[in-house]
């Protein structure tokens, strides 16, 4: 027989085998038997494994003529080499240039990703990547399946936080407006370029160079025109009203500059206000002389303040007498146990009344002589805490205002900016600090005259200056404000139409909106955009109006806010913008001197970056953009609606950028800035906590990228960081630390794995000319694109719902599952021995050059540097070429054919039932016989193997067997050592309308064959004779 005898072929295989080495192959071969199953190994388990020497020696030449992967992509790369091939990636493929080169195609469908600007203030840290990476991945995405991606990254710059970090020890002492501007922008500048480095340095895609900046003169002159159009609306408005007040930063803060601090403690107190006249529905009643109110208030420093005690007009009140003094107290009966539990006594009730029954009443103020406060209604009484009884201080509470201004009483501020006592509180609390020494103040006083009950320590949640990490106070202050309770219901209209991710967030954005009824919008301090505002020198009333406004908008898009300061008044308010006003001479006005909030500042972004013209506006629609070149320029297409198809940003943003952002869109063009509403949670450390430097949990990025002091850090490179970011719950807290990063390394190194063995099968492969119609393909083949087409859709659905996380958990799947666990144990046999142009080894070529094509692309949102790194190593394109300019995955509808997933998975079935029969054992080392009766199933199997018996068919190679018999009854004459097992499948062809439950019965016995000495498949007719398949490959071969 031809090639028989091993000593017949040895002299052809030396040759065969010295002619690869010659190709430089010979080592990367020998390399690559790792790549391959436990049969490829010199020593063979199982049967027949004693080879003669001659045999053995054959095996060693046969092995070069086996054609295994080959390929010089490396399978792990590892600290200064992976730094050094990531930075080389992005300069070789161009990632510098992507965004401005796939703005400039043309396209039929934009997606926007409108950038929330981070703020300029410091180093990069994990939130800014958290951030950031997460929208990379959504926008190389949409960019790869053919939309022109609009993101413009920006950076928020104004603000206190910058100034006194800027300033540092020095403080604002001696320096003008002019000098603290010009040293915050420049603390500002140095920021933003460390911050933009590293965004690069993690693949981010954009053109940095073109990036919008809030202290730029034409993004401050769109400020100003959303701030124009508010103000003639009406929405915008001068008032004196309770703001919060940071002390520590002498300035009026809005909500979202607040955060709460859980663990405050004041010292909260039981007082009485002796009532001196009784309500004319009670006085009537006996025994009611001497009552006090009994109040219950956090805040004793706002005593002095108070003008009034507030009850629940629907509740229920009771005057008690103490067992231990008889002292007669008024408290709400639902109060009147806890009352009594708290100051140790009895409590007898002697009258109760509803609180309406109240009205009219008049207590003394236990600390200013002569002062009376009437008792008054009001909604916001609960009976939560306390005595059902409210002070009531319209200057220091926001409800304590809504009831000054309907009962008309008195605002009186009696604190100063700095957080103390004015001559307003009398000569024994001016100059004390109401936080500290003026509460002890008060204490005392209102111990010395015996209207002190009850004082305990209260831990609560109480606001602190987000910047200062220093309480704030309530304190009534001259601001501008934007009355949100006017704007509340159309923004909840228009949130409506806005789809919100989790959905779970959409009621924090809600509850936010209705807490808010008016948004403090003036700042004390210097570095910001300046309110366009001037005022009469005599009267102090504001001018403010569309032609100032405009006039000033103008001045500030040619020069900058500086001009502000810089130009003399005459030119800020010259006399034809007088004239229009009908004012009077420039000499009666003075400047204002406040800037706007920073809040209003980032949440005018969409009218600077977004819009394509103000209403109203004559200049022309580009000209926001004026900052960008032209190929940037482009507004946004019609259909989009110059609204941003997506904003992204952590859940801190509810109460402040999403907020601010829907606020001034609403107000000016009646409807949100964003279509939808991506809310993430916060990177924290691997045991959950804040990171914080005092603590030393804080992950630092670029220690991630680069390496950092600790062993524990080494230098995992930008794709691990953006695995991590990827594989983690967006939705939630993310945690960050060794172990997550570890695991980000691991699962890509097992990916890099998979592609290796993709990349060494295709060496010489050439897809634009040998590739095979799926039509000519094996099932297993064809069953593999489906596969693929299957896996394409649901990572592409991931992707659309920004779960990255998912798109991770698709891959992983398809890659252990369906990849390698089935399809690679499948063919490699068929891969490596087949002769290498066969249309076999084509057909599983041409799948694998398809997964490879497919799996590189659905990575490279997430890791772009190992998607470019495999294209360059990839065969089928053209040199040069990168990735991202290639596309999406090309699935085809062609890949879903009806009948074909049936034969595939019932031979699956059969198959698992063989295996689990001979748990442990090698299936190559048995012969399989399969009985189905006519029907369905035995059709699909004859679609597989044509003939009663084969080595060779498609259904040999599915079940992995020396050599199936196909049958529709079981032989009668099986040997005794016959294994037998039954199984059914069930058969659902045309969506259900064809079902059929198919059984089978299989017999597994050993194979007689002998050992094939190239391929180890039990199918030569000796140890020392090569199968008939091998010795067709060897000769094609030389």
């Amino acid at each position: 027989m031809l090639l028989c005898r091993v000593s017949a072929v040895s002299q052809t295989l030396a040759r065969w085998g010295r002619r690869s080495q010659r190709g430089g192959g010979g080592l990367l071969l020998h390399r690559a038997l790792s790549f391959t199953s436990s049969r490829w190994q010199d020593v063979s388990s199982g049967e027949g494994s004693a080879q003669p020497a001659e045999a053995a020696s054959a095996q060693r030449l046969y092995r070069d003529t086996v054609l295994l992967p080959r390929t010089d992509f490396p399978m792990k790369l590892t600290g200064q080499k992976l730094l050094e091939r990531e930075l080389e990636i992005q300069k070789e493929c161009g990632f510098a240039d992507l965004y401005s080169w796939q703005r400039e195609r043309k396209v039929k469908k934009e997606f926007c990703l409108h950038d929330g600007p981070p703020y300029a203030n410091g180093d990069p840290h994990v939130g800014h990547a958290l951030n950031k990476i997460l929208k990379d991945i959504r926008n190389r995405f949409e960019m790869l399946r053919g939309r022109q991606v609009h993101y413009i990254p920006g950076w928020d710059c104004h603000g206190l936080p910058i100034e006194l970090k800027a300033l540092g020890e020095m403080g604002t002492s001696g320096l003008s407006p002019l000098q603290i501007r010009q040293k915050a922008r420049a603390f500002a500048e140095a920021a933003i370029a460390r911050q933009k480095a590293a965004f690069q340095r993690w693949g981010v895609m954009a053109d940095w160079d073109q990036c919008y900046y809030t202290y730029d003169g034409a993004y401050e002159a769109a400020q100003l025109k959303v701030f124009q159009e508010m103000h003639s609306k009406g929405f915008i408005y001068q008032d004196y009203k309770p703001i919060f007040w940071s002390p520590s930063s002498r300035t009026a803060l809005a909500e979202a500059e607040l955060e709460y601090n859980a663990d405050h403690v004041s010292r909260a107190i039981y007082a009485t206000f002796p009532l001196i006249t009784l309500p004319p529905k009670i006085a009537s009643e006996a025994g009611l002389e001497s009552v006090s109110v009994l109040v219950w208030t956090t805040q004793p420093w706002t005593i002095p303040a108070n003008q009034a005690v507030c009850y629940m007009p629907n509740a229920q009140y009771s005057v008690l007498k103490r067992a231990d003094n008889s002292q007669l107290l008024l408290v709400a009966t639902e109060r009147a146990a806890s009352v009594a539990a708290l100051l140790g006594t009895e409590l007898e009730s002697v009258g109760t009344f509803t609180g309406s029954q109240l009205e009219g009443g008049i207590c003394k103020h236990p600390t200013i002589p002569d002062k009376e406060v009437p008792l008054l209604p009001a909604n916001h009484v609960t009976m939560a805490k306390g005595t059902g009884l409210v002070h009531t201080a319209p200057a220091h509470g926001m409800e304590d205002y809504s009831v000054a201004s309907q009962f008309k009483l008195s605002v009186e501020c009696m604190v100063d900016e700095d957080g103390k006592f004015t001559e307003l509180a009398g000569p024994e609390l001016q100059n004390l600090s109401v936080m500290t020494e003026g509460t002890d103040k008060v204490i005392s006083m209102l111990k010395d005259c015996g209207a002190l009950v009850k004082e305990e320590q209260c831990v609560h949640s109480y606001p602190y200056d987000w910047r200062t990490k220093q309480p704030v106070v309530i304190r009534p202050s001259k601001q501008w404000f934007i009355n949100t309770a006017s704007l509340k219901e159309k923004a909840k209209d228009a949130l409506q139409k806005v789809r919100v991710l989790p959905e779970s967030a959409r009621g924090s954005l809600l509850a936010m909106l209705d807490r808010r009824t008016y948004w403090c919008i003036s700042r004390q301090r210097s570095w910001g955009v300046p309110i366009p505002v001037f005022y009469h020198r005599e009267t102090g009333d504001p001018l403010i109006n569309k032609h100032t406004v405009s006039h000033i908008a103008t001045l500030f898009k040619e020069k900058g806010s500086d001009c502000w300061w810089e130009l003399p008044i005459e030119t800020l308010l010259p006399a034809e913008v007088l004239k229009k006003s009908k004012a009077g001479p420039v000499t009666d006005y003075v400047r204002g001197v406040d800037i706007l909030d920073i809040w209003f500042d980032s949440g005018a972004s969409w009218a600077a970056v977004l819009e394509e013209e103000m209403e109203g506006d004559t200049v022309e629609p580009e000209s926001h953009l004026s900052w960008l070149p032209a190929p940037l320029r482009k507004p946004l297409v019609p259909e989009s609606d110059s609204r941003a198809d997506a904003y992204v940003e952590g859940k801190d943003q509810i109460g402040g950028w999403f907020q601010s952002s829907l606020l001034t869109s609403v107000a000016v063009r009646n409807k949100a800035p964003y279509k939808s509403l991506v809310v993430h949670g916060f990177a924290v450390s691997e045991k959950g906590e804040k990171m914080s430097k005092s603590v030393g949990n804080v992950v630092d990025p670029d220690a991630v990228i680069n390496g950092g002091k600790d062993p524990s850090m080494p230098a995992y490179g930008a794709d691990v960081l953006r695995w991590w970011v990827a594989e983690s719950n967006v939705f939630s807290e993310v945690q960050i630390g060794p172990s997550a990063l570890n695991s980000a390394r691991d699962g890509i190194g097992k990916l890099r794995n998979t592609l290796k063995f993709l990349l060494g099968n295709l060496q010489g492969f050439d897809p634009r000319v040998q590739a095979v119609d799926p039509k000519e393909m094996h099932y297993i083949d064809q069953y593999m694109l489906h596969l693929l087409r299957e896996y394409s859709i649901k990572v592409t659905d991931a992707y659309s719902e920004f779960d990255a996380g998912r798109a991770i958990r698709v891959l992983q799947a398809f890659i252990a599952r369906d990849v390698s666990s089935l399809y690679f144990s499948i063919i490699k046999d068929r891969l490596y021995c087949d002769p290498k142009d066969s249309l076999g080894r084509r057909s599983c070529q041409t799948v694998l050059e398809e997964v490879l094509d497919g799996v590189t692309r659905s990575i490279a949102p997430i890791l772009p540097h190992l998607a470019e790194e495999v294209y360059l190593h990839a065969p089928g394109h053209d040199q040069g070429e990168t990735l991202f300019k290639s596309g999406w995955i090309k699935s085809s509808s062609v890949w879903r054919r009806p009948g074909l997933e049936e034969a595939v998975e019932g031979a699956c079935a059969i198959r698992d039932s063989f295996l689990s029969s001979i748990p442990g054992k090698n299936a190559a080392q048995y012969d399989l016989t399969v009985a189905i009766e006519p029907g369905l199933l035995f059709e699909l199997m004859e679609s597989l193997q044509e003939e009663p018996s084969s080595t060779t068919s498609q259904l040999v190679e599915l079940m992995m067997v020396a050599r199936v018999n196909l049958t529709s009854k079981l032989p009668r004459d099986l040997p005794s050592d016959a294994l037998l097992s039954h199984g059914t499948f069930l058969i659902n062809l045309e969506g259900g309308v064809i079902r059929e439950d198919s059984a089978y019965s299989i017999a597994v016995v050993p194979t007689s064959a002998a050992r094939c000495p190239r391929c180890r498949r039990y199918t030569a007719e000796s140890a020392d004779c090569l199968c008939p398949r091998c010795q067709s490959a060897v000769s094609q071969a030389h």
